[in-house]
């Protein structure tokens, strides 16, 4: 993508969101932030401000630096699935167990794919012992082994509960059906024709004698330090370790770029207008709509005011996840814990995306506020 489209921005009021950015990296409420914003024609180069690691001697943040985004990671594992169900190897209506048989036990036999895509399937976010695991290095079979052995929380279908586990299912779906692992899948199918050279789902790298992970010491140094501080979010204090990074989890592990984000935004806004893609353009509207409105189970707050579509979060204007709110009810994206965001709204042909390593529990406001500061310079 280049450059083209930007005429859509007033550049006063643009340049005044880069300024909140440094503002806030001057005032250390964020360590490092890299950002693009565009439309289906073209996007800003990739701003950087801050710092590479979070001591403040550390050196400025590298012009090439990779951000663990968290969980933007879903509607990009949610993409590769309904390619499948393009391709007609797969149904949404299809269950779980369908895929993964030893899932189907302790109440879960009716969990649907569509069920782990709008986060209606009753399992929870975390494992129980998420950190135990961590700390053990557990690889993700393990993880696979223990939601196979839980209850849902509730009957599928009956209520929303955001549930990162899903994901980790709807990746092992995927593995099945075709033979590769989920991030084989991604570089061959999204990230190889999008040009997006910086993104993996788990940094590439060694296992030493000992079973130690050591990801690329290159592409380690490039990968910008996220500030844990006081937060409590379960797992947190290994986001910034070896395993974490070459993990691989598909809730959560992509390693990516503002610039390769972007130009995933990008593509998905140029789908919208009719272009061809890496999906077809009815294929987005769905994985963009509001699917909880299709469950009638549901409670209606949900359906009516925090709708889901396929792996992507619509706009809620109402609640502190809100990306912004200037954006039209058409918009869509995703928080990442971590401290990132990407936003993309099909009414204005603009998107957004800001990686920060300030983790979203103290920083979202933050995130908020420039996603505001870009639609006010957002022309008509």
């Amino acid at each position: 993508m280049s450059e083209n489209g930007l005429d859509r921005f007033d550049p006063l009021r643009l340049e005044r969101a880069w300024n909140l950015l440094a503002r806030w990296i001057a005032e250390d409420r964020l360590p490092a932030a890299a950002a693009v914003v565009g439309t289906s024609r073209g996007m800003t180069h990739a701003r950087h401000f801050g710092r590479q690691r979070v001591a403040a001697e550390s050196p400025a943040l590298r012009s090439d630096a990779l951000f663990l985004i968290a969980s933007p990671t879903k509607p990009i594992v949610a993409t590769a699935l309904l390619m499948l169900v393009e391709a007609g190897e797969i149904q949404l209506i299809d269950t779980v167990a369908r895929y993964v048989p030893e899932f189907g036990k302790h109440g879960k036999r009716a969990i649907t794919l569509a069920h782990c895509l709008t986060h209606t399937s009753g399992l929870p976010d975390m494992l129980p012992d998420n950190d135990a695991l961590r700390v053990a290095r557990a690889p993700l079979a393990e993880f696979v082994a223990r939601v196979c052995a839980l209850s849902p929380d509730f009957v599928p279908g009956r209520n929303v509960q955001y549930q990162s586990l899903g994901f980790l299912m709807l990746a092992q779906v995927l593995e099945r059906v075709t033979g590769q692992t989920v991030g084989e899948f991604l570089a061959e199918r999204i990230f190889a024709p999008l040009g997006m050279t910086d993104s993996w789902l788990g940094l590439p790298g060694t296992v030493t004698a000992e079973g130690e992970p050591r990801v690329d010491p290159e592409l380690r140094a490039r990968v910008a330090e996220i500030r844990i501080g006081p937060i409590r979010l379960s797992g947190a204090s290994h986001w910034n370790g070896d395993y974490w990074l070459g993990l691989g989890a598909p809730w959560g592990g992509l390693v990516s770029s503002a610039t390769d984000l972007g130009r995933l935004a990008g593509h998905l806004l140029a789908i919208h207008r009719g272009e061809s893609g890496i999906i077809a353009r009815g294929t987005l509207e769905a994985m963009t709509a509001n699917q909880l409105a299709r469950l009638p189970d549901v409670p209606e707050i949900h359906r009516r005011c925090f709708p889901w579509g396929y792996g992507w979060q619509l706009e809620w204007p109402t609640h502190p996840t809100t990306f912004g709110a200037l954006l039209s009810e058409r918009a869509y994206g995703h928080w990442g814990a971590t401290g990132t965001l990407v936003w993309i709204d099909p009414a204005r042909d603009a998107f957004g995306v800001v990686l920060s390593t300030q983790p979203i529990e103290l920083g979202r406001r933050l995130l908020t506020q420039f996603t505001s500061a870009v639609c006010a310079a957002i022309e008509p």
